[in-house]
């Protein structure tokens, strides 16, 4: 039974809190699509798309109205479009010709980002891979709608150095083709290690194969609430401090539970899961950086930072299991340097370097995310970057990612605005020293021994 003042301090938490639901995405699986004349494939594609997702947006709106809960972006994954388009995918520009014809499925159903146009290269990259890799500059210059992510490690596989090297030249690409928009293109691309098939934040949303042919993932974040009831509890000890924020996990997620249930049943879609992550925004008291601050650290990035985040994100999972049946996609805290509005001061100030942040991504739910950096950052110190994340990921047998923005024409200490939900941030800067030797070596690192769990 609900009490009153439950429904109070929800309310509450909406209205003064940035409580909100960051997404409802629909997963559709797209390999019933697959054909061997590109033009067909698209045609199917859009078909599929356009009539699935097709009320979407209509029935996210009618419940964010009906419950008084702000539904932030409604959202689309697809079938990892390098699997979809194998069958087809002669050229880059056949890939090239799937991302624009995604876009207008898009556009048609009004969803904010449609994500999956990827590959899973882990342990190695066909020739459909590689096209499709090399095809994402020109996508993403093409399309506004339309996120990619590549996976290039696994703890059960190991790390594909010959894609981790590419990827430091796509990144490098992308970067080239948007840089009339400050390199915005790489803020849709992100590489990953041990993905997760039912993430519903973007830019990494793909669907995995192995789930069902559609169904409704929902992410739900509050920043602020977390915040706001740590302030309650200044200068108590940590048990106290990790049961709050475990508490306020638990009302946050039952908020996610509630909207994803219901966009379940108007869909008659099957209900995936529930993303509990603390996903920040520019918005002044919607920060992770502010909840660390809170716990006493004077600025995100000092000594004591990797501590309270780890109490974050481990106290954000235990509170957020208890209140969903099914809880998955990344679940935990997220640190985008220029989605934060005070992580992107810390940054400014130079309270919080790459390195801090690397240190941070061994406790937090993602990575290093949203980081602008130099634009004449070669493609194999960015390769070395993603190459450290993924041991990071592969060897703690979790999550990471590396979203690098090499903003062209810009220097460390300068600013750049991509607006929006991806905000501002100073450009940081990277080692100056090199690491080409060691990305040229090619080959795969092998899986760490932990990984042999047969």
């Amino acid at each position: 039974m609900v009490e009153l003042n439950e429904v109070f301090e929800t309310n509450t938490m909406i209205r003064d809190e940035n409580l909100d639901v960051r997404t409802i995405t629909m997963g559709i699986g797209l390999l019933d699509c697959c054909d061997s004349d590109v033009d067909i494939l698209c045609d199917n594609i859009y078909k599929k798309i356009t009539a699935v997702a097709k009320d979407l947006v209509k029935i996210g709106d009618e419940i964010g109205i009906d419950y008084g809960i702000p539904i932030i972006n409604k959202r689309i994954s697809v079938t990892p479009i390098s699997l979809v388009g194998a069958s087809s995918c002669r050229t880059r520009n056949d890939f090239v010709k799937i991302a624009e014809t995604l876009e207008r499925a898009a556009c048609n159903v009004g969803v904010n980002f449609l994500g999956g146009y990827s590959a899973l290269v882990q342990k190695g990259m066909s020739a459909a891979d590689r096209l499709l890799i090399e095809s994402i500059p020109y996508a993403l210059a093409n399309t506004e709608h339309i996120c990619s992510s590549v996976s290039l490690a696994s703890t059960k596989t190991g790390i594909d150095m010959d894609a981790v090297k590419l990827m430091g030249r796509v990144i490098k690409e992308t970067a080239e083709a948007t840089k009339d928009r400050d390199s915005i293109g790489c803020a849709k691309l992100v590489v990953f290690c041990n993905p997760a098939d039912d993430n519903p934040f973007m830019a990494g949303a793909f669907h995995g194969v192995t789930e069902t042919d559609t169904v409704i993932n929902v992410g739900v974040s509050g920043p602020g609430v977390v915040k706001n009831a740590i302030s309650k509890v200044k200068g108590q000890n940590f048990e106290v401090l990790c049961e709050t924020v475990k508490k306020t996990a638990f009302k946050v997620t039952r908020v996610g539970q509630l909207v994803a249930k219901e966009a379940s049943r108007r869909l008659n879609v099957p209900f995936g899961i529930v993303d509990l992550s603390l996903a920040p925004t520019p918005a002044i008291g919607d920060s992770i950086a502010d909840i660390i601050q809170e716990m006493g650290v004077e600025y995100v990035g000092a000594p004591g930072t990797t501590a309270a985040l780890a109490i974050l994100n481990d106290q954000v999972k235990k509170g957020g299991v208890m209140a969903s049946s099914y809880v998955g996609g990344l679940s935990g805290a997220f640190i985008p340097v220029s989605e934060d509005r005070s992580m992107a001061y810390a940054a400014e100030i130079g309270a919080l370097s790459i390195d801090k942040l690397e240190a941070m991504t061994c406790v937090c739910s993602v990575g290093l995310d949203m980081i602008p950096i130099p634009g004449d950052t070669p493609a194999e110190t960015i390769s070395g970057i993603i190459a450290d994340e993924m041991a990071i990921g592969m060897v703690n047998q979790k999550t990471t990612a590396v979203r690098l923005i090499p903003v062209i024409g810009k220097k460390a200490g300068e600013t750049v605005e991509f607006g929006g939900l991806l905000g501002n941030s100073t450009i940081m800067p990277v080692n100056k020293y090199g690491c080409k030797d060691f990305i040229d070596r090619g080959g795969r690192i092998p899986a760490p021994i932990h990984s042999f769990k047969n």
